[in-house]
């Protein structure tokens, strides 16, 4: 399983890139409009992907900053929340790269951003919904571009697969 998680972690990180490539071009009243998102704007949207990260990987580690609200907002810039997004993501593959067949068998335990409530689960189908929720934030972030007149990134695992294996990613 772990060469599993390996793809999806390089995944991520190579998403991210294309979707950050793609808002970088919007100028900053479209950046920052209300496009009718769950997180309402491409800022908010990037913000909250960045604090679920940060949020998770605290549960997963015990280690780093994690935020107390889903829609915290990180960084007021892009290119603040940029930095930030690449080297969450730096960190995110050399944890899964860590990662041995044993720890992926166990679990973790938390507790929830919005209730006290503590949890116990198995460690990979924790993995799982979170590559899963990355993935349905960032169509989202590609509805707004397209919503803006923009050209949106491909962002399908399999042209991640597909660049992985002509060596382009």
């Amino acid at each position: 399983m772990k060469k599993h998680y390996v793809t999806f972690a390089g995944y991520n990180a190579w998403a991210n890139r294309r979707l950050y490539d793609a808002a970088a071009r919007l100028g900053e009243p479209a950046y920052r409009a209300d496009r009718g998102a769950f997180f309402r704007s491409m800022h908010g949207t990037l913000n909250h992907l960045l604090a679920t990260d940060r949020i998770w990987m605290k549960r997963f580690t015990g280690e780093g900053d994690a935020p107390e609200r889903l829609d915290a907002i990180l960084h007021e810039d892009f290119a603040g929340l940029r930095a930030a997004r690449e080297a969450e993501d730096r960190r995110i593959v050399a944890w899964i790269d860590g990662l041995d067949e044993a720890r992926l068998a166990g679990v973790i335990r938390y507790r929830r951003v919005s209730t006290p409530d503590e949890f116990v689960q198995e460690l990979m189908p924790a993995l799982d919904h979170w590559f899963n929720h990355q993935t349905h934030h960032r169509g989202q972030a590609h509805m707004i571009l397209t919503s803006l007149g923009q050209e949106a990134p491909e962002l399908d695992l399999l042209f991640y697969q597909r660049e992985v294996a002509a060596g382009r990613a």
